[in-house]
């Protein structure tokens, strides 16, 4: 094998007026996909195309990762290290950077209506980087750090409905602005853990965000839609509606709780909870369930001690779980503000939406008028079909970003100026120091 090459992907610049996608990466890049449950890094490149081509991929069981956040800095380190480890050899290339996703810090979204007075001439890149400077600086409270700052509109003086004002005359420019934040700290100890794993966080993107760029079809995003991304630890939602992302949300449930339960009630080991929870989950009841028998091994007890469990036990325990989840997402729905038109189409996706009956429970839960769908991320070129599924929403839907989509019109480039925000600073610091 030929001898590794470390390589910096370049960062992607302001797009040009009137481009519907951001600037796409050049030459080779990685992703990272931190989740409770495994930790994904994808390497790639953009082709001719526009599309993204994995010449790497890795993937290891997560651990000191606990509800997205991490919580064991030796362990995730290591789960990481092994994840990119093996996606490197495979594509003959060292990493020194990073896409990753944000699920940890409690990730909040904020709307901001911003006036800002230009005097008569023409609005100029300095003043929409004013007025994004002044949505994130409404944000940052004690302990919080801004992610995202995506523009949903202009209005130039009375005339509204402008996506980009640039060039254009006015005496006052309004702007609405959607900002995502998170804690600091947790932030921080993301980039910490990836330091000592010698990876710059290039760029931090949302992970539900992710999700629905790997998902959701181009008429999703338009009309408007939710996605919802059930993870290990997390469910997390993000609605979309005339191409941007418009809302975000992250409730602490996900398929680990399930698991749980039936760790505890079963008094089986975790890891043939996983299994059961694989291999026979489900929360649609079958009249077969009562006779077909599971084994069932018991905590602490000899491998030959094995009870055996009717079926219908594994989706009894289930099916409470998830409709929980699912309440708690409808009463996060209805507490969005979001229009109702937007919250009657869902498409789940995530390694627990793959449970049988996820999409006909939901529809009870959250009413029939409701449309659902089941979502699996698009195909990417080089990567294997078990890497396709809808557990790896995420880590495609990274690669969707670093190719251009989602991208805002304004979007700032981490590193293009001096480093500003509790997060950056601290990274800056972490560098420095360590």
């Amino acid at each position: 094998m030929n001898e590794l090459v470390r390589y910096t992907a370049p960062q992607a610049e302001l797009p040009s007026r009137g481009s519907r996608l951001g600037r796409a990466r050049s030459g080779v890049f990685g992703v990272l996909d931190v989740g409770s449950t495994k930790v994904v890094c994808l390497i790639a490149r953009i082709e001719s195309d526009g599309t993204p081509r994995a010449l790497g991929f890795g993937w290891q069981k997560s651990r000191g990762v606990k509800a997205g956040s991490i919580v064991d800095m030796e362990e995730a380190e290591r789960s990481i290290r092994a994840a990119v480890a093996s996606a490197e050899e495979m594509a003959d290339t060292l990493l020194k950077g990073v896409i990753v996703n944000l699920s940890c810090g409690q990730p909040e979204s904020r709307i901001h209506n911003i006036l800002w007075q230009v005097g008569g001439r023409a609005v100029t890149e300095a003043d929409l980087r004013g007025v994004m400077g002044e949505g994130v600086r409404r944000t940052e409270a004690e302990g919080r750090e801004s992610v995202h700052s995506f523009p949903l509109g202009f209005q130039v003086d009375a005339t509204g409905g402008v996506d980009d004002p640039r060039g254009m005359v006015c005496d006052t420019l309004s702007a609405r602005l959607h900002v995502l934040d998170a804690s600091s700290h947790a932030l921080f100890n993301l980039g910490q853990c990836l330091h000592r794993c010698e990876l710059e966080p290039e760029e931090v993107v949302s992970s539900p965000f992710a999700a629905g760029l790997a998902t959701l079809v181009e008429d999703e995003r338009e009309l408007g839609a939710v996605v919802v991304d059930m993870g290990g630890g997390t469910t997390s939602l993000a609605a979309f509606a005339e191409g941007r992302l418009m809302h975000t949300a992250q409730l602490p449930v996900g398929g680990w709780q399930v698991t749980n339960d039936l760790a505890r009630v079963l008094s089986t080991p975790i890891t043939h909870a996983e299994r059961l929870k694989t291999m026979h989950g489900s929360v649609l009841e079958a009249a077969e369930d009562r006779s077909e028998m599971l084994p069932v091994p018991l905590v602490g007890e000899d491998d030959d001690q094995i009870a055996r469990i009717p079926r219908e036990m594994i989706v009894r325990i289930i099916r409470p779980r998830l409709e929980e989840s699912f309440e708690l997402l409808r009463d996060r729905l209805e507490g969005s503000g979001l229009p109702s038109e937007m919250r009657r189409r869902i498409v789940l996706t995530g390694g627990a939406s793959q449970l049988i009956g996820v999409r006909e429970l939901a529809q009870r839960v959250l009413g029939r008028e409701t449309t659902i769908r089941l979502g699996r991320p698009r195909l990417v070129r080089g990567l294997p079909e078990t890497a396709s599924g809808p557990g790896f929403s995420g880590a495609i839907g990274l690669l969707a970003w670093a190719a251009g989509e989602g991208q805002p019109p304004l979007h700032f480039t981490p590193g293009a100026a001096p480093p500003q925000g509790w997060f950056r600073r601290a990274m800056a610091w972490v560098r420095e120091k360590l």
